[in-house]
């Protein structure tokens, strides 16, 4: 049987709650996600002055992050290198930067999304949380 690490509720906030901080910090409008390693949400906030659409936004890229065990950044540049398959395929729909996995001994156990400002911040913001809860990462 394997064993593997999981994110537990508190592991979420720890995420959110750091994650809101950086925001806050810069008074970024924005929303921000937790998901598990299935991308199923575990925690959301949207900051006073988000859109309705980061909202929907920073869980896509949560839940595209943990599926793809990578940054959202890096699926954003193969499709922009033409690898445009990816815009087909279900349930991955947050394919802008701003998407970040939580990532422990090499196992993907969620992952970070934020939406609302510049797609460089909204992934500045995401790692602030990750640094949070693993500050070796």
């Amino acid at each position: 049987m394997i064993q593997r690490p999981a994110l537990t509720r508190d592991d979420a906030m720890t995420l959110l709650l750091a994650a809101e901080a950086e925001a806050a910090r810069n008074d970024w409008a924005v929303s921000l996600a937790v998901c598990d390693d299935g991308g199923h949400l575990m925690a959301f906030v949207r900051r006073p002055g988000a859109t309705p659409a980061s909202a929907q936004i920073a869980q896509a890229k949560a839940r595209t992050a943990a599926l793809m065990r990578r940054e959202t950044l890096g699926v954003e540049q193969m499709i922009n290198q033409g690898r445009t398959a990816f815009l087909s395929v279900p349930g991955l729909d947050g394919l802008l930067e701003g998407g970040v996995p939580v990532l422990v001994d090499g196992h993907c156990v969620g992952a970070v999304g934020v939406s609302g400002v510049k797609s460089t911040e909204d992934a500045q913001i995401a790692r602030a949380g990750i640094a949070a809860l693993l500050p070796a990462a």
